[in-house]
């Protein structure tokens, strides 16, 4: 195929600045689907992308487009996750373009995400195609916009373009400029195979299938190929494309985008950012960038019914084969049963994955509050790395807690500027700059442990900037802490997935916020509970949940005081041994608590 009529890009934009809905007009306009076909979020195929309005899985489709100049032009759009949990697969989906359409809202601007997103696609050379979105809205400021563009991220917008993606003005105009301004692909068919993988899902008869881009050579069917990561060796049972719907063709040439089968049964072969070779004249090097996804926040699910285990089990399973970032273990809790410790790319990540195993197969769950991985020198010099607060040695054996740290960019209107300075400085902030975008648009940058994000930081940002403040982050390093073990205690027992890692200035603080909120979820069972938090042995803070009492004396209407005595103790040896006996029922508010950082109401 001739690469001069072949131009391959993606949308990158902030969330809810309207990138699947110009996503829809595109499709509408080039006819790849009938107006019967199409609903809102067309390449979003789950559910939960549709409610949330948020795009989780990478997507490719192939349009045909006849330009004004006559010449019959193939469009390969690739969609990407707009999240931070998502950055790695969305640096590969962006390596697999040559250029990139910025859509930014006209009413609110150049945002968080935005930027980062942006910077990743100049890293890897794409044009970038400025779009002013939503201009039919009556608040608009399309000056600011450009300003923002020109002066926060340097581009040049001469060549911008307004359009209305939910109305379709102007995506006519957009669509010549894609052919006018994006570059076609360069790569040679004659060189060893190079291919891409930038998605790969799992279908239950041809194993997983994998999208890829070629950047050279040619891949057919029947064609033995190698993944350069692992040095597997498969051969090709299918080549297509998505129209948006798999068609099968019969090969993909030098700078081309479409999927393979290939009788790959574990996704766990086939990695987001792999190079695809010719298994008997490979390449000599694979494409730049590889690595691989590490997850960054832990949790512990466990089944409401511990006679679900085995029904978790294949669902964490089943779900694993469409995610190869999603990590688990078999993991036993004293106070939960048995259950899975899972790993997760982010908050956004673990959310998704909770929500689909409940939908999809019908759990329901309890889910323990996410921990990052710190890093722990032992005394005798030995680096461990650990998950979970309940891996965590005794402190006489630890020489040093290194924690993760990110650097946070804040961008906020410049009136709530001294709230949001003080929450970061809450959250163990350190201050990197403050820059005024515009007369009324602030950008903040902070360096901060990843723990300090993971609780409810996001939700204090929005309520303190009333919903204008966004966030982006980027994961810089370890650096070390000092960071102790918190326990919570119930009737002298640990229980250990209400324990927490915390910073030693603010674990008093924290310690009695969580305990209080615990006495308040807890129920009150017919004997009394003590909820203590410790460090170590010293207990640092405690909160009493009453006991049910019957009044046994009611029937005491005159006699002796011995009598009166007699029946409370009588009383008291039955609260004793009922304590000693009665289990404590601990429901999934306690573990939402400690997600809560919120001060304790007073009573």
């Amino acid at each position: 195929m001739n690469q001069n009529y072949i131009r391959n890009f993606c949308i990158i934009a902030h969330i809810d600045h309207g990138k699947s809905t110009l996503a829809d007009r595109i499709l509408n306009l080039t006819g790849a689907i009938s107006e019967r076909e199409m609903r809102e979020q067309f390449l979003d195929s789950m559910d939960i992308e549709r409610e949330r309005g948020i795009t989780i899985k990478a997507s490719a489709v192939r349009l045909n487009y006849r330009a004004k100049d006559g010449n019959e032009y193939i469009f390969n759009l690739i969609d990407t996750p707009g999240h931070v949990d998502f950055s790695y697969e969305v640096s590969r989906a962006l390596k697999a373009c040559e250029g990139a359409i910025l859509v930014v809202d006209a009413s609110q601007g150049v945002e968080a995400q935005t930027v980062s997103n942006v910077y990743q696609a100049i890293e890897n050379d794409l044009t970038i195609l400025p779009v002013i979105n939503k201009i039919d809205l009556p608040s608009i400021d399309i000056d600011m916009c450009l300003r923002q563009l020109e002066n926060d991220i340097g581009i040049d917008t001469a060549g911008h373009i307004k359009v209305s993606a939910k109305s379709g003005l102007n995506v006519d105009i957009l669509l010549e400029e894609i052919v006018r301004q994006i570059p076609p692909p360069k790569g040679s068919e004659e060189k060893p195979l190079r291919a891409l993988i930038f998605d790969s899902w799992f279908d239950n008869y041809k194993g997983v299938i994998v999208l890829i881009r070629v950047f050279d050579g040619i891949i057919r069917k029947g064609t033995k190929i190698r993944l350069m990561s692992n040095g597997k060796s498969f051969e090709v049972m299918d080549v297509g494309v998505m129209t948006p719907y798999q068609k099968f063709v019969d090969s993909l040439s030098a700078g081309e985008v479409g999927f393979i089968s290939a009788n790959i049964k574990d996704i766990k072969d086939a990695r987001v950012g792999d190079t695809i070779t010719y298994d008997e004249n490979p390449a000599d090097t694979p494409l730049a960038g590889f690595k691989e996804s590490k997850p960054m926040v832990f949790a512990g699910f466990y089944p409401v019914e511990a006679q679900k285990y085995n029904q978790l089990r294949d669902a964490v399973e089943k779900l694993k084969l469409n995610d190869a970032s999603f990590v688990f273990e078999p993991e036993n809790s004293q106070a939960l049963g048995l259950g899975f410790r899972c790993g997760f790319l982010g908050l956004l990540h673990m959310e998704v994955i909770k929500e689909r195993l409940e939908r999809e197969y019908g759990l329901d769950l309890i889910s323990t509050a996410p921990n990052v991985v710190y890093e722990i020198l032992t005394t005798k010099d030995e680096k461990i790395v650990i998950d979970s607060p309940s891996k965590m040695p005794p402190s006489q054996f630890i020489k040093s807690i290194f924690e993760p740290v990110i650097l946070a960019t804040i961008h906020i209107p410049s009136e709530y500027i001294g709230a949001v300075l003080k929450l970061c400085e809450e959250r163990r902030g350190v201050q990197k700059s403050i820059d005024y975008l515009a007369q009324n648009r602030v950008a903040i940058k902070y360096e901060m442990p990843l723990a300090e994000i993971i609780f409810d930081f996001y939700d204090r940002l929005k309520t303190v900037t009333r919903g204008y403040g966004s966030l982006d982050y980027e994961f810089i390093g370890y650096k070390e802490g000092e960071l102790v073990k918190v326990d919570i205690l119930l009737n002298g027992d640990i229980v250990d997935a209400l324990s927490i890692i915390v910073h030693k200035d603010f674990a008093y603080r924290r310690s009695r916020e969580l305990v209080h909120k615990i006495r308040g979820v807890i129920p009150r069972h017919q004997f009394e509970i003590a909820v203590q938090a410790a460090i170590g042995s010293r207990v640092i803070a405690r909160e009493s949940i009453k006991a049910f009492r019957k009044d046994v004396l009611a029937k005491c209407y005159g006699g002796d005081v011995t009598r009166k005595r007699k029946l409370l103790e009588k009383q008291k040896e039955g609260k004793k041994k009922m304590k000693q006996v009665g289990r404590i029922e601990i429901p999934q508010e306690a573990f939402l608590a400690v997600l809560s950082t919120d001060e304790p109401e007073e009573e």
